[in-house]
């Protein structure tokens, strides 16, 4: 079978679940960069490139898992944020747009123009996305992160040497935690204050798994995604009391959240303490990510 033939097979096959024909022309080139190293030009070029059998069994397998709805990322086992290539897998949440606009919104606060090298720490790091990101266009920062999932934290150690950056990773359960500065940390020292603290937590609500498409419900890690209907801000409650011990004077913190919890969120962390509360909408205009300073 050449590419032409397989294409149409793929595209035909697909779009009764996908239903989108852009979506399935997009992986269709991922996989032929992935499989091949033929970029979308290359393709074009050579529409009758002839696939050996053992590539045309490892398209049908792909195909297979597509139309069970796993993510495209989990099966390449990469995905890209910011401009940089993160490896994934079922251990760690896929890196979304919305959380690259939390990543700009740091990095245009003008906390990250101090003339000083400024401390962060990113809590729920998964992929390792976020401090990574940061770290790549803020080189002085000292950044560290914690994830509750031993294995999320192998998966982003290896992005952080990827991306070829110096990160502080610790395994934590943040719940767990009294005092940041005072976590039995072994091969280095953690900051006593940071400068910015950033979050984005479990905050799916059991009463939205009906709204979560299959191919997240079904293959990303519940464990990074969903928390307690009985108390959905469980863990910013945590983190902002852990942010009032450990921010320094004036420090931020930033939150990914719930739209639908965008009032309840800022309620929360103006009955803590935070001054200069300030919500904000993402790209498909719903409430997204908080900003708040330490008095």
């Amino acid at each position: 079978m050449d590419l032409h033939r397989l294409k149409h097979t793929f595209i035909e096959t697909l779009l009764p679940i996908y239903a989108d024909q852009q979506e399935i022309e997009s992986f269709f080139f991922i996989l032929t960069e992935h499989l091949h190293q033929m970029k979308r030009i290359d393709v074009a070029l050579h529409p009758d490139f002839k696939l050996s059998n053992d590539y045309l069994a490892k398209w049908m397998k792909i195909i297979h898992q597509l139309k069970e709805e796993k993510p495209i990322q989990y099966i390449v086992g990469e995905s890209w944020f910011y401009g940089l290539r993160f490896e994934v897998n079922e251990n760690t949440l896929i890196p979304r747009p919305e959380t690259e606009e939390l990543v700009a919104w740091i990095l245009n606060s003008s906390i990250t123009h101090h003339p000083s090298p400024i401390t962060i720490l990113d809590i729920g790091t998964g992929t390792g996305c976020i401090p990574i990101s940061l770290k790549t266009n803020l080189p002085q920062a000292k950044v560290s992160a914690i994830d509750v999932s031993e294995k999320a934290v192998q998966v982003a150690k290896r992005n952080a040497k990827l991306n070829e950056v110096e990160i502080n990773f610790i395994q934590a359960n943040i719940l767990e935690v009294e005092d940041l500065s005072k976590l039995p940390i072994s091969n280095f020292q953690l900051p006593t204050h940071f400068d910015i603290i950033v979050s984005n937590p479990p905050y799916v609500r059991d009463l939205e798994k009906a709204e979560i498409k299959k191919n997240v419900v079904d293959y990303e890690p519940h464990l990074a995604l969903f928390v307690d209907d009985s108390d959905a801000l469980l863990f910013y409650r945590k983190i902002a009391q852990l942010a009032l011990l450990n921010l320094a004077p004036s420090g931020f913190l930033f939150f990914e959240i719930n739209q639908y919890l965008g009032k309840e969120t800022v309620e929360l962390l103006g009955n803590l303490g935070f001054k200069n509360i300030e919500l904000r909408k993402d790209i498909y205009g719903n409430d997204r990510m908080i900003r708040c300073e330490k008095n």
